[in-house]
């Protein structure tokens, strides 16, 4: 029971990413999202993995593995997407 409750928990809060990262993927645009966001979830997700890589979690790991492929994804998208600065012109 314990399993499938962990289960159910990883696949409706890690899934909650998708439709996220399809509109994400369609538009190429992810300025909405702030990097100091998908930083900070990307450390805490991390720590998750770690966690249960340490405790030996199956359900916990392969959650927050897929979360952190997911939010791989978003930040490349952001980089790629995302306009660069353009240097003072000085005159």
């Amino acid at each position: 029971m314990r399993t499938v409750l962990g289960l159910a928990a990883a696949t409706l809060t890690t899934g909650c990413w998708l439709p996220q990262l399809i509109r994400s993927w369609r538009t190429r645009s992810v300025s909405d999202l702030s990097w100091l966001y998908l930083l900070a979830l990307t450390v805490g997700v991390s720590l998750w993995l770690i966690y249960g890589l340490v405790s030996r979690d199956v359900v916990i790991v392969l959650a927050n593995a897929a979360t952190l492929a997911a939010l791989g994804t978003i930040s490349t998208i952001k980089v790629r997407s995302d306009p660069r600065p353009r240097p003072a012109v000085h005159r």
